[in-house]
């Protein structure tokens, strides 16, 4: 498996240290690590490989090696690669949650100085990764249920749209909560979710303009 590092982290790291949230972006890394642990242990228990582990600025992404058999095995209107991406995409947001009421239940023995953070880290982590914009898990989980109930171009459609719609919605909160908290990182946290949505849009218009040709052809 190999690693991937994505350079804006350090950029990330600059900015959360200049707002002086450093302690609370490292939480949140340490936190995120773990719900990727999710996603990968789930992945391996489901037979599929891990491929590469990207660091990204918000966390990290694990990619698994696919095999043709995983597209050939049907379920409903999908196949069973879909079934697993559903499962995957579930656990990361499941172990932060699991992490999250562990914490509670033994919170007496844990140090005061951290327990809150530790905490607020996991529910942040757990929403936000919840959140129907793509290529959060939220998006994914959504994909995967359309795509198992009426096939890969209405998920892809539908997807699309309430990913957009959301990262809209997500931004008009955000410009109050910049204004109210006065944290120019929340800014940039909504930057780097609209770049990553821009690029989600590009592949869908790829991927619908080479279903037009295959169609026409």
């Amino acid at each position: 498996m190999t690693i991937k590092i994505n350079l804006k982290i350090f950029l990330f790291a600059i900015i959360f240290y200049i707002t002086k949230q450093i302690h609370i972006y490292a939480m949140i890394m340490l936190f995120a690590f773990f719900h990727e642990m999710g996603h990968l242990l789930c992945g391996i228990i489901m037979g599929l490989k891990p491929k590469a582990l990207k660091i990204m600025p918000m966390g990290l992404s694990i990619e698994f090696e696919v095999t043709p058999e995983e597209y050939n095995q049907k379920i409903a209107k999908a196949n069973k690669l879909q079934m697993k991406k559903l499962w995957i995409a579930l656990a990361g947001p499941f172990t932060n949650v699991i992490i999250t009421v562990i914490a509670f239940v033994f919170r007496n023995h844990i140090n005061q100085t951290i327990y809150p953070e530790l905490i607020y880290s996991n529910i942040l982590i757990a929403v936000f990764n919840l959140l129907p914009i793509y290529p959060l898990d939220g998006a994914r989980i959504l994909k995967a249920c359309i795509y198992i109930f009426k096939g890969r171009k209405k998920a892809g459609e539908i997807t699309n749209y309430i990913s957009n719609i959301s990262v809209i919605l997500l931004t008009m909160l955000s410009s109050i909560a910049i204004y109210y908290y006065e944290n120019i990182a929340i800014l940039f946290v909504i930057t780097y979710l609209w770049v990553m949505v821009v690029i989600e849009n590009r592949k869908y218009k790829l991927q619908k303009r080479i279903d037009k040709i295959i169609e026409n052809s």
